[in-house]
């Protein structure tokens, strides 16, 4: 029996090979997703964050506030919402607000106060209150200047018979008509004094008749409603980017700032989420940390109340504020990642925490959950929950269509879409997923995880689900099959997987090529992986590594290129465990130089799980035993042990492609689970070389296109698989390699004295 594995070993191995049939098992109780049953409990329709919702319902009967931590696209958002619908069924009509709040002027024209006030009352002041001024307003008498016009029209006729009597007193007295002169001058001017008073009293009449202007300080007087409670129904609102303008209110711009156009301060003044909404959703707190409203915001939750001010230093409404407070008793419901978390126990020795944790609860969103039946049930609730909205969207977007034009329509619009002829049976109706279908999304969902468990980050999940959806409809398939799935697959990469899969296809050239132009020694496939920012999904790629080791009077080692600090670290490391080992059987031991390539690695190398290709690569070259090329490797090197590391599923489903050519990948023991996934919905079977166990993979049909996949617990392990050498042979080949570059450093010593 073998030093390393144990008759234990060999079970655990052969019992992975039953995660297919044990998967299978958990969806018995399915044909297809319609026998799946959606709960209604709206907060039960989140899968897999089964703290985060015992939580929720904790917070939901205290109204507490709350604070969900994780990365995108694990639910935090869908949570929120689902908060707010429980909320507003269990306790709606008591926190919804049920007062109108109004604003009127207060103590000079900078200030103003608020009130609260039934909504059918205010109403009703406000409509008594415009009646009276329009009351006021027709009682006023008209405006005139009939006793000017008069007084003036008097004057006019008496200096016309006065110059008729000049004129006619002229005849016998000369003198007369200087009187004549003078009146007719006179009565002229009277004329167009009485034009001029007719003229202001026809402006005075048209400017509003000169009314709104005398009544303008009244009507500056009537209240503002700012909230209706009654058009304003949402117990929640969603604030994208917080701030004192959106989270308290302000005041306006005032275009007419001077004269007796001016307009009054509780027209302008306008309110923000704290005055208006029970509940207030921060989709990102990073945001708020940005804005710099913190301080702000852990005041008013302390006092649940605020004074609204202008906010601005210059500009109208700088001076603005209110005399009274506005009311403030919200329920702060936020959502962060880690980074921001980290940054708020550090900000204000975590104050904002403490006051969630006063009230309510921090809530840590899971990123992964273990693969158990209960959740198996639960990835396939959320498949079908998705076809139902995908339903819903086919409804929206063609029910009219397909009212006015049947199918048939609906298929000719479609051949416009697609650019090509549709099956004769095409019927834009949603497909249900078979049993394999599911299966296949259980798989993705754990190949995008570790450690035999199922990724939470579900968004990037959801494109796959549609992409199969219409895959299938367009081949008018009865259900969506796991092919349709792995063709979704394809099509849905992020931005990093649509980099990998390029340099993956760059990288089988270069690999083919490198294999035909070297003796493989020194060369060893690592693996590697990209990870996505936005889906959180790894993408893994072959590492062509290339390694030598020289006799020299220096002990260094060289890995030049753009690496990081683990990756550095984890090369001295292999240097150690190589000294170590030489120490180990004896041999005696000379200064080398070792040098490390990262072959065409050009946005760098950052990790320690190259480590073990790095110390096959250097013990090939040291020993000058060539390595197989149609393996890879991945593995943290510690010592002789290699322990796990991470996207291993990725990492060797990237070298699984036929036209890669390559045959097989050594993983940690410790990565043994990360295997699991591979084996759905394929033909496999169990291997063993010599003491290492492994599982042999089918990638065509027929047990055709083998691929071997080997667990290694030591680095000899991996050098039996990639070398054919033992431990033993190993050890003697690096003990006489040492023994003639002894040999050799001691006659060039001699040469030179």
């Amino acid at each position: 029996m073998s030093e390393v594995y144990n008759e234990n070993d060999y079970k655990w191995v052969r019992e992975l090979m039953l995660y297919p049939r044990t998967l299978q098992k958990n969806l018995n109780y399915l044909k297809d997703t319609s026998h799946v049953r959606i709960p209604d409990d709206p907060i039960e329709k989140v899968i897999f964050q089964d703290n985060a919702k015992k939580a929720i319902r904790k917070i939901a009967q205290n109204k507490g506030h709350m604070l969900m931590v994780g990365k995108p696209g694990t639910g935090k958002s869908m949570l929120a919402g689902m908060f707010r619908h429980v909320l507003d069924k269990s306790l709606g009509d008591y926190i919804r607000p049920k007062e109108s709040i109004a604003a009127y002027p207060g103590k000079d024209n900078n200030h103003v106060r608020f009130a609260y006030a039934d909504p059918d009352k205010l109403d009703r002041y406000i409509s008594l209150v415009r009646e009276e001024i329009e009351a006021a307003k027709n009682s006023m008498e008209e405006f005139s200047l009939s006793g000017q016009i008069a007084s003036v029209r008097k004057v006019r006729n008496f200096l016309l018979g006065a110059m008729l009597l000049s004129i006619a007193a002229g005849i016998y007295f000369p003198a007369a008509f200087v009187i004549t002169g003078l009146s007719g001058i006179g009565a002229i001017f009277m004329f167009m004094q009485e034009n001029n008073h007719r003229a202001q009293e026809a402006i005075q009449r048209e400017a509003q008749s000169g009314k709104s202007v005398n009544l303008k300080h009244l009507t500056d007087m009537i209240p503002e409603i700012l909230y209706d409670p009654r058009r304003d129904t949402g117990l929640m609102v969603n604030v994208s980017e917080p701030d004192a303008k959106n989270m308290k209110g302000g005041f306006r711009h005032d275009p007419y700032q001077s004269g007796n156009l001016h307009t009054p301060i509780h027209k302008r003044a306008y309110l923000g989420a704290h005055a208006k909404s029970p509940i207030i959703y921060i989709d990102e707190l990073k945001t708020l940390i940005k804005t710099r409203y913190m301080s702000s915001l852990l005041e008013i939750m302390q006092e649940k109340k605020y004074i609204l001010e202008g906010g601005r230093n210059t500009g109208s409404g700088a001076a603005d504020r209110s005399e009274n407070y506005l009311r403030a008793d919200n329920i702060i419901i936020a959502c962060c990642n880690h980074d921001t978390l980290q940054h708020l126990q550090e900000e204000g020795e975590g104050a904002f925490l403490s006051r969630i944790e006063d009230k309510g609860e921090i809530i840590h969103m899971e990123s992964a959950v273990p693969e158990t039946a209960e959740h198996v049930m639960q990835v396939a609730q959320y498949i079908k929950q998705e076809i139902n909205n995908l339903e819903r969207e086919f409804e929206e977007t063609w029910g009219k269509v397909m009212e006015k034009e049947g199918d048939e329509g609906v298929r000719r619009r479609s051949e416009q879409i697609f650019g090509r002829k549709l099956p004769p049976g095409y019927r834009l109706k949603v497909r249900e997923f078979s049993r394999d279908a599911v299966a296949e999304i259980v798989k993705e969902l754990r190949c995008r995880s570790a450690d035999g468990k199922l990724s939470c980050l579900l968004r990037p999940i959801n494109g796959v689900i549609k992409t199969a959806e219409l895959d299938a409809i367009v081949d008018n398939s009865e259900f969506v099959e796991p092919a349709h799935v792995r063709r979704a697959l394809k099509e849905h990469l992020s931005l990093e997987g649509a980099v990998s899969r390029e340099i993956t296809e760059h990288k089988k050239d270069l690999k083919k090529y490198i294999t035909s132009m070297t003796d493989s020694i020194g060369y060893v496939v690592g693996l590697a992986v990209i990870h996505s920012s936005a889906s959180g999904r790894m993408f893994g790629q072959p590492l062509p590594i290339h390694c030598q080791i020289n006799t020299g009077g220096s002990d260094i080692i060289t890995a030049p290129g753009k690496i990081g600090d683990i990756a550095k670290a984890a090369a001295q490391n292999v240097r150690a465990s190589i000294k170590k080992l030489l120490q180990r059987v004896g041999a005696p031991y000379v200064g080398y130089e070792m040098h490390i390539e990262y072959i065409q690695a050009h946005g760098g190398v950052e990790g320690d799980s190259a480590s073990v290709a790095m110390d096959v690569g250097l013990i090939s070259d040291y020993i000058q035993q060539p390595v197989n090329q149609k393996y890879g490797i991945t593995g943290s090197l510690t010592g002789e042990i290699i322990l796990a590391v991470g996207g291993v599923t990725e990492k060797v489903r990237s070298i699984m492609d036929t036209d890669l050519t390559m045959e097989g990948a050594c993983v940690p023991w410790q990565n043994k689970y990360d295997i699991e996934p591979l084996l759905v919905n394929t033909e496999f079977e169990y291997i063993q070389k010599k003491d290492v166990p492994g599982i042999r993979i089918f990638r065509s049909g027929g047990k055709q296109d083998p691929f071997d996949i080997y667990f290694c617990k030591t680095k000899y392990n991996a050098y039996e698989i990639l070398m054919g050498l033992s431990k033993k042979e190993v050890e003697d080949r690096m003990t006489e390699r040492s023994r003639r570059d002894l040999e050799f450093m001691r006659n060039m010593k001699n040469r030179y004295n």
